[in-house]
């Protein structure tokens, strides 16, 4: 093989034309050069310069390999160039998973506060693996995932991955428009013991939370309604067929037919996560860092939305069972924004 290097040394001789003016160039001696080229000539198996006058010209095979010394100079350069592009987090390559609702309320709008910090980052987004949507992620085939967390999944056993906490989803009442209890602005959860209702989710962790907190309120939500669309699932509570406990990240846009209430005395739930100041690795820029921001809006919103103006005292099973799913991010190895681990 060619050596590279010597390969820069021949284009330096042939653009300035003399042994002499090339080694000034290259902070070479004049020896050094003529034998960086004597061992090229060695390696091409020809002459590669000829004498003229003081000078030197290239044969047609040292014009040949000076054309492409200048070809693999630039080819370098712009690898050096990208390669600091990569470093910096301008280019790259961000693998997301998403659950379905978290989907347009946190991970749209974080990815396009990334793109615009980094127009040149190549986004691969997928719904995650519901049945284990860890696995990508500890397995390097993802960089980040916003996951529902599993009851008694814990935040430090990701796979090697690191978890993120970013907020709490509450859940709320969701009943037909005319519903008796709709004129209420918060609920008791015991209050719908008695009534049919729609389910919205799959068995797994976002229906744990519904069952969870029903039990402790002392009953089993007759579901005579499966769906797992919470759209769809609105129609059918719209519809009269039931009521529904679903999550606030489910009711950006509630259907026109039915009515959201606050059950018990609801925190907005929500756990701000601070970004780190440090650079982030390659193929890693800070998506992490927009989600809790996203999060934050999205907690602001669902406080402006479930406040109650007429608070009214509430019975001990409504305070203590308010349902919510915590959302975490899981973020790989490869790909670990900077952020606090407390």
């Amino acid at each position: 093989m060619l050596d590279v290097r010597r390969l820069q040394v021949l284009r330096a001789v042939v653009t300035s034309g003399t042994v002499t003016a090339a080694a000034a160039h290259l902070g070479y001696t004049p020896s050094a050069v003529s034998q960086q080229v004597s061992a090229l000539e060695k390696q091409a198996g020809t002459a590669l310069l000829e004498r003229v006058g003081r000078g030197v010209r290239p044969t047609a095979a040292g014009l040949l390999l000076t054309e492409h010394a200048a070809l693999i100079s630039a080819a370098v350069a712009r690898a050096e160039t990208a390669l600091a592009d990569l470093r910096a987090g301008r280019t790259g390559r961000l693998s997301v998973r998403y659950f379905a609702t978290a989907g347009s309320t946190l991970v749209a709008p974080a990815l396009a506060r990334l793109r615009e910090d980094h127009p040149g980052v190549r986004i691969d987004l997928r719904l995650a693996d519901p049945g284990d949507p860890y696995r990508e992620v500890a397995q390097g085939r993802a960089d980040v995932s916003v996951v529902v967390r599993a009851s008694g999944h814990r935040t430090d056993d990701g796979g090697g991955a690191r978890v993120v906490h970013l907020l709490d989803d509450p859940y709320a009442a969701v009943l037909p428009a005319g519903h008796p209890l709709a004129e209420q602005e918060v609920l008791d959860l015991h209050e719908l013991a008695g009534e049919q209702w729609v389910g919205s989710e799959p068995p797994g962790p976002c229906l744990e939370p519904v069952l969870g907190s029903c039990a402790a309120a002392g009953f089993s939500p007759d579901f005579v309604i499966q769906s797992e669309d919470y759209a769809t699932a609105q129609g059918f509570v719209a519809a009269g067929l039931g009521v529904g406990l679903m999550p606030g990240l489910a009711l950006r846009t509630p259907h026109p037919g039915v009515v959201v209430r606050r059950v018990g005395v609801g925190r907005a739930g929500l756990t701000r996560v601070r970004a780190g100041r440090h650079r982030a690795p390659p193929r890693a820029p800070d998506l992490c860092p927009a989600c809790p921001v996203e999060a934050g809006a999205w907690g602001t919103h669902a406080r402006a939305r479930q406040r109650s103006p007429r608070p009214r005292a509430m019975g001990q099973n409504g305070m203590d069972h308010v349902p919510s799913k915590p959302v975490e991010a899981s973020v790989g190895t490869s790909a670990q924004t900077v952020l606090p681990t407390g």
